[in-house]
């Protein structure tokens, strides 16, 4: 069977420079490896396949042969995957995967993931929103391109671990492996250093993004934006951007789950006598009907009128507690009708207006009869 153009099998044109070269060999590994593929033979393939063309590619002699012959300018150079090519198939896989399976020193190193948080008001969390954040970054630098040499130079290998990143010191029957003192665990040697990026291959730069928060969520939940964190180092993978929810406390509303609490306050006429109030609700206003003798702390279900969990499931309730005020700043005559009220009261001829107060008292009266002395 003929062999595929190593030029289409990476998905690149003819003219795509080292850089292109690799980030398309490392998606295609990062896709098709072996390890992340476990008894597929087809992604085992075609990794081989993706392998022999970097192989290739990557080096400038061998891509010289192959754009001038073909296939028959490289046969028996390029390594086939896993098998052949000497040394060459190692430094590839170090410059590649160290950031996948921590061989390489400290090349192509994943970013760090990043924390953001969120501050919304109740209403945003229960509804939902999308809103536009602004965080610190890094991006690679326009002048050396990524590498952190300057214009003209490029980084070269450590003499001291040969690329390696790592060094190993025997002491006795015991080896002891410790990234490279020269290098720092880099496996590479910048002596002339980019001037824009100091040597780092990336500069600082903040970068505006748009989250979607979805309805319901609550203190405490994490939307997660994959590779927006930190930029990887030499070409390694971005982190990725943890936005943590944190929600104000409200000036009505209280959430618990997905129900919301709010404490609604009635005039001793309307708990005594009944009637209808207009209470809040984070969809509007509602009509709450207030049934005669209504005490205090009692809990009124409206239903629906809480919050949609943002992990699905029925929607919560809004639970209002009436609390009964006693008046203030009374008049004169005002305090004169109530003493009157208060004697109607205890003329009741045997009625009882206050069960709660009664059941109280005869309650503290037993406990003082059967308290020994």
């Amino acid at each position: 069977m003929a062999k595929r153009d190593y030029y289409d099998i990476l998905g690149i044109s003819r003219d795509a420079d080292e850089k292109d070269i690799k980030r398309a060999y490392r998606k295609l590994a990062m896709k098709y490896h072996p390890d992340r593929n476990p008894e597929d033979k087809d992604a085992e393939n075609k990794f081989k396949e993706a392998s022999e063309a970097y192989e290739v590619l990557a080096d400038q002699s061998k891509r010289a042969a192959y754009d001038q012959f073909g296939h028959a300018g490289v046969d028996g150079q390029a390594g086939g995957g896993f098998g052949g090519g000497g040394g060459s198939f190692s430094d590839i896989f170090g410059d590649v995967f160290g950031d996948i399976f921590g061989g390489g020193g400290g090349r192509n190193t994943r970013g760090s993931d990043l924390r953001y948080t969120l501050d919304l008001d109740l209403e945003e969390a229960v509804k939902g929103k999308t809103v536009e954040i602004t965080i610190p970054g890094h991006r690679e630098c326009e002048t050396c391109d990524g590498s952190g040499a300057a214009k003209g130079s490029r980084p070269e290998t450590c003499g001291t671990c040969q690329g390696m990143g790592q060094v190993r010191m025997q002491q006795g029957f015991f080896a002891v492996q410790q990234a490279c003192p020269t290098c720092r665990g880099s496996g590479q040697i910048i002596k002339d250093p980019c001037k824009s990026c100091q040597g780092q291959g990336r500069v600082r730069e903040e970068k505006t993004l748009s989250v979607k928060v979805p309805p319901g969520v609550d203190t405490g939940d994490r939307i997660r934006l994959t590779g927006e964190g930190e930029m990887g180092v030499d070409g390694g993978p971005p982190g990725d951007l943890y936005v943590q929810m944190a929600v104000r406390e409200h000036s009505i509303f209280t959430r618990e789950g997905r129900h919301l609490y709010c404490e609604v306050p009635i005039s001793i006429i309307d708990a005594a006598l009944g009637g209808e109030l207009e209470v809040p609700t984070l969809d509007g206003r509602v009509k709450l009907k207030i049934p005669a003798e209504t005490q205090t702390g009692k809990l009124f279900r409206l239903r629906n009128k809480g919050v949609n969990p943002v992990r699905g499931g029925p929607a919560g309730d809004l639970l209002c507690r009436v609390i009964v005020e006693t008046p203030v700043n009374l008049t004169k005559r005002q305090k004169e009708l109530l003493a009157e009220f208060q004697e109607t009261l205890d003329d009741g001829g045997g009625t009882n207006h206050a069960p709660k107060k009664t059941s109280w008292f005869e309650g503290v009266k037993n406990f003082f009869d059967e308290m020994k002395f």
